[in-house]
């Protein structure tokens, strides 16, 4: 599917994500990495930063902490309640990540950019869960403060 499409398919009315954004407050990231080269470090790095409870996961039984973060090694070993789990890894995965996250009793599944399942989003809903997929929360945080400046010349 062409990626147009797929960002047609995934598009949420924006005060649906606002509203799990301003309600969230820990957040379980699944494919964390230590790596400040991936996306995934700067979101962390950018949710922590922010005010978010975020708990790096990360199978890797060498990796400890991320930015001072300890890293779970999975959704399991977390000992405190998890709002929303978002979703680093292969949208193949997402499956199960989701029932996982449902065993934990998150309150959203949000897959990244380019992380999508319609059968796991299914799940989620069926189980109570709010569903985001093919986003980001770090971009969409910051979506209300872009505005187009068309007065600038080229």
């Amino acid at each position: 599917m062409p990626e147009a499409d797929i960002d047609r398919l995934y598009d949420y009315d924006p005060h649906y994500l606002a509203d799990i954004l301003k309600s969230v407050k820990t957040i379980a990231m699944v494919g964390a990495s230590a790596d400040k080269t991936k996306f995934s470090y700067g979101v962390l790095r950018q949710l922590s930063e922010i005010g978010y409870d975020v708990l790096p996961v990360n199978p890797n039984p060498n990796l400890h902490e991320i930015r001072g973060l300890k890293v779970y090694h999975s959704l399991d070993e977390i000992e405190k309640p998890v709002d929303m789990v978002d979703v680093f890894r292969p949208k193949e995965e997402l499956y199960a990540i989701t029932e996982k996250a449902i065993e934990i009793d998150a309150k959203v599944l949000w897959g990244q950019i380019g992380v999508y399942d319609d059968e796991a989003a299914k799940l989620a809903e069926d189980a109570g869960l709010k569903v985001v997929m093919n986003r980001c929360p770090k971009i969409e945080l910051f979506r209300p403060f872009w505005k187009p400046r068309l007065d600038l010349e080229i």
